[in-house]
């Protein structure tokens, strides 16, 4: 996902500043929104706020928990998933998973008019935030939560400046109807209907890649791999839900034998997401090719989550399987202790108890099978990386006003350039106010701001990075300015100046093009470099 690939170069800029957490943020939990509405066919309504809530707010300091762990608080509680909570319930709820906002709310359309109200419940101070109130044609439906979705972010980070103008222009664009046959396939009751309705989702939109993600997910859940592989291996590497797609794809994959192709799915999402399930489950694809870098891998799923059983068992397998009898004998032994009635693990201990010592392997011995991770779970990471950034603060707050300032910048680039506009703002103005002379700051609170469409505030921030040390990043912006205010001469000088400072810069090279292009229109002579 995208915040995943921000996220993992935050590490690197943590460790050149000698610290070892991460961005602040919040876990919000989003709940269905209750029908109001007389109107028949529209209870699905309801279940379409989570969802693309989620997909809205998803980012590097923002955690929106999935539908499956909002299910699995429901049943640990014994709620049935399609009662429509009360608050005090929604509240146990929250308790219980322990975020740090609840999103709920209602919506009604009177037959002209769709109107929903939502509400931010602040689990910390125990509080109800005033209502958010949209309305619009049934029709416009999504622009109606999108534009809800940058009224929680306005909520939640008051200081952001992007516009909801600039907001609704940069979120993707969904057909109402395929939205709505997604949404109607996430929560069909019957395989069957989850597939047709994901189908028809993407005959309407084939693009549409959390359809994808979920028909593929469905298919596997099926037993049909051969399908699952086909549609989680259309998702490109880039997109949000490309690590949830290879996790399964690696599942397929493996079921049907094609080891190499589950070892490089399962490869892929352990360099992005370093879990213990993520380590297991490519130790076990490359049990075909290599057993000491299954080995390997399988020692960093122990060093993850060594409270894990079955990765104890798997590399009691592999080290049985090399000749190490007396190393496979005490990961059999740790297996047990924290599962003992895994009567396989016990009955491995008991065949090859009696060799007692290193490279005596009994041909007789079936050694059983190693075991996959089948169910994808990324809250433990996400809410790690939210919820150790105090400790980041905290050592920051110790150091020097300039390097304070130079992590934030450093990050506020990442974020900027994975496309997280709101967060990267944040960032850079932390920076400015730590150290106003960080001209790499306020360069790329010039970016930001240019690309929210608060030009003159942009202009102004280039300026002063400019004055403080010229940059690429800065001159861009000064002439992107004076292109929209038809001084193409003084933009062209601009460009020069930065492809001086950045002779590969590519921005600049396609820019110096465009402006080549509008001075001859003009008749004007291109600047000397």
């Amino acid at each position: 996902m995208r915040w995943v690939n921000a996220i993992l170069p935050f590490f690197f800029i943590l460790a050149a500043h000698g610290e070892t957490a991460i961005a602040a943020g919040q876990t919000v939990l989003v709940v269905p929104f209750e029908n109001r509405s007389k109107a028949p066919g529209l209870e699905w309504i309801g279940d379409s706020f989570p969802e693309l809530l989620k997909q809205r707010l998803d980012s590097p300091t923002i955690y929106v928990l999935p539908r499956e762990e909002r299910i699995r608080a429901y049943d640990r509680l014994s709620i049935p998933v399609e009662l429509r909570a009360s608050r005090p319930t929604i509240y146990r709820i929250a308790e219980q998973i322990d975020v740090d906002y609840v999103v709920l709310g209602q919506y009604e359309f009177d037959g002209r008019t769709f109107t929903t109200n939502a509400q931010l419940l602040d689990m910390r101070r125990e509080r109800l935030l005033p209502e958010a109130k949209q309305a619009g044609t049934l029709p416009d439906l999504i622009t109606v939560e999108n534009t809800l979705a940058w009224e929680i972010l306005h909520t939640l980070f008051p200081a952001d400046s992007i516009s909801r103008e600039a907001y609704l222009a940069q979120v993707p664009v969904i057909r109402l109807d395929a939205f709505e046959n997604y949404v109607k396939g996430v929560i069909a009751p019957t395989a069957d209907e989850r597939i047709q309705h994901l189908r028809e989702a993407l005959r309407l939109s084939p693009s549409y890649s959390a359809a994808t993600l979920r028909l593929g997910e469905a298919y596997y859940q099926q037993r049909q791999y051969d399908q699952a592989m086909v549609w989680l291996s259309k998702i490109p590497p880039d997109d949000p839900d490309t690590l949830e797609a290879q996790f399964y794809l690696g599942l397929a994959a493996y079921n049907r034998s094609d080891f190499s192709r589950a070892e490089s799915a399962f490869s892929f999402v352990s360099e992005r997401l370093p879990l213990g399930e993520m380590y297991n489950n490519l130790a076990v694809a490359l049990d075909h090719r290599d057993r000491a870098a299954a080995i390997e891998n399988l020692q960093k799923a122990i060093a993850q989550e060594s409270s894990n059983p079955d990765y104890h068992f798997n590399l009691a397998v592999e080290l049985y399987r090399r000749g190490d009898v007396i190393g496979a004998s005490r990961q059999l032994r740790e297996a047990l202790s924290l599962s003992p009635h895994d009567s396989e693990a016990k009955s491995f201990l008991e065949n090859i108890g009696g060799a007692g010592q290193r490279g005596v392997v009994t041909a007789s011995i079936k050694v059983p099978q190693t075991r996959m991770r089948t169910t994808y779970d990324e809250s433990s990471f996400r809410q790690l990386a939210l919820k150790i950034s105090a400790v980041a603060e905290q050592r920051l707050s110790k150091s020097d006003a300039r390097t304070h300032a130079q992590f934030h910048s450093e990050r506020g680039h990442q974020l900027l350039k994975q496309g997280f506009l709101v967060e990267a703002e944040r960032e850079f103005r932390e920076a400015v106010t730590l150290n106003p002379s960080n001209a790499e700051a306020h360069a790329g609170l010039a970016s930001v701001l240019e690309a929210s469409n608060h030009f003159d505030q942009a202009r102004s921030e280039a300026q002063e990075a400019v004055r403080l040390h010229p940059s690429a990043e800065a001159l861009l912006v000064l002439a992107e300015s004076n292109l929209r205010d038809n001084r193409t001469g003084a933009a062209a000088e601009e460009i020069d100046r930065a492809l001086r400072l950045e002779p590969s810069n590519a921005a600049a090279q396609v820019l110096k093009r465009s402006v080549a292009a509008k001075l001859a229109q003009e008749g004007q002579p291109l600047p000397e470099q």
